[in-house]
């Protein structure tokens, strides 16, 4: 492929991706990839030899080089290695997949569970193997994109609702033919704006209708929930939800992602779920690391009390310093910003002061929207917090978002 004699539909989009970066770069703008030389106590990271407070990491609870949980990585290695050699159906089953499984399982109070190489491939594989044509998928306006290209790779109906809307989603709901199969799926929390979805209305409304329920929880495990189990514990809403997805690289510090749900299920998606079937099973030492978390998760509940105690230090400092939040009533906090230019700017500022804090905008947010969203963690103290809540400030004030 000649580069600069192709003038096609993709040359275009990766010219004009290129220019933006490109611009942004000579601006001292772009603030992505940057390599991490440490990680320090999970707060805390080392970025081109700069010592930064970190608000950008999913480590909700602090759980990253937790000592029980290094170690299990690390008898795993000794007694199993480093790989699977295979996919699990055919080569790469290990006992302690079955146990990451069972612990999962118990957790989430499912009757069984599975695990993915990724959460993005678990909800491609899960939406795409359980949906089908004449099928019908109602999908929250703001769901990760990984349960959007899960709803349209399934070649259902695939029809959104409006963010956390429940009398738009009984409109689409009576909108469907009778006897079509449907799924309802929604994150638990939301990745960019950290508000909780109405659960208990949307169980009334998929039992009402018959629909299928599936939540994402890759951001509410140990943030919701007075043991970190999740949704369903923060509303006491046990067994409501028939597919419950979560991941294992957020505050469970491994990588890959999970379904619970019942036993019939489970043994479906282990035959029928492509990411499963074809792809090699999970390292032995990540198996071993997210199956100690989820233990650590309920032997250490203080985690989950400071991280809620933290959440609501910044989010509150925030909004009294006069910073549109949304709705946000979690861990993760947008600091809206407006422009794509003021969130860059505004993450100059701050890492300029050391604070380790990244934006996000159009297109992953809407036009207008961009922001920083910033991240809480257990492991942060009051006064690292305080600071953050200064540096954001201080910053703010300078480029006019807030007086």
């Amino acid at each position: 492929m000649d580069f600069n004699s192709t003038d096609d539909a993709v040359m275009r989009r990766i010219r004009y991706f290129s220019e933006r970066e490109r611009k942004l770069r000579e601006n001292g703008l772009y603030f992505y990839n940057q390599p991490v030389q440490e990680l320090r106590g999970g707060a805390r990271v080392v970025v081109n030899g700069r010592e930064m407070g970190m608000y950008a990491s999913y480590s909700y609870l602090g759980l990253i080089g937790h000592p029980r949980i290094n170690k299990a990585a690390r008898d795993a290695i000794d007694r199993f290695g480093t790989g699977t050699h295979g996919v699990r159906t055919l080569a790469g089953t290990l006992t302690i997949h079955r146990e990451l499984e069972e612990t999962i399982a118990e957790f989430k109070h499912a009757e069984a569970a599975i695990t993915y190489s990724s959460g993005y491939a678990t909800n491609l594989a899960v939406i795409s193997s359980l949906m089908g044509r004449g099928d019908y998928v109602l999908s929250d306006k703001l769901n990760h994109a990984s349960i959007v290209d899960g709803c349209l790779m399934s070649g259902a109906e695939f029809r959104r609702f409006r963010h956390n809307d429940m009398e738009d989603l009984e409109r689409r709901l009576q909108q469907i033919p009778a006897g079509a199969a449907k799924l309802v799926v929604a994150d638990a929390v939301f990745s960019m704006d950290g508000d909780i979805i109405d659960l208990p209305r949307m169980v009334e409304l998929c039992k009402k209708y018959n629909a299928w329920l599936m939540i994402d929880e890759a951001h509410s495990v140990g943030v919701l929930g007075k043991t970190g189990r999740g949704i369903e514990e923060h509303f006491d809403l046990w067994d409501t939800i028939d597919i419950k997805m979560g991941t294992l690289s957020k505050t469970i510090p491994s990588v890959g992602g999970y379904v619970a749900g019942k036993k019939e299920l489970i043994q479906y998606l282990r035959h029928a779920s492509r990411a499963y079937i074809f792809s090699a099973a999970l390292p032995p030492a990540q198996a071993a690391a997210a199956n100690e978390a989820f233990k650590v998760i309920l032997d250490e509940p203080w985690r989950i009390e400071k991280l809620r105690a933290n959440a609501s230090r910044f989010l509150n400092g925030l909004k009294q310093a006069g910073f549109d939040t949304l709705f946000s009533t979690t861990a993760i906090v947008p600091v809206v910003c407006g422009s794509d230019e003021r969130a860059f700017e505004l993450t100059r500022e701050c890492q300029n002061r050391d604070l380790f804090v990244l934006p996000v905008v159009s297109p992953a947010v809407p036009e207008g929207l961009a922001r920083l969203r910033a991240t809480v963690l257990a492991s942060h103290e009051p006064d690292e917090i305080d600071y953050a809540i200064e540096v954001i400030t201080q910053a703010g004030k300078k480029l006019g978002l807030i007086q």
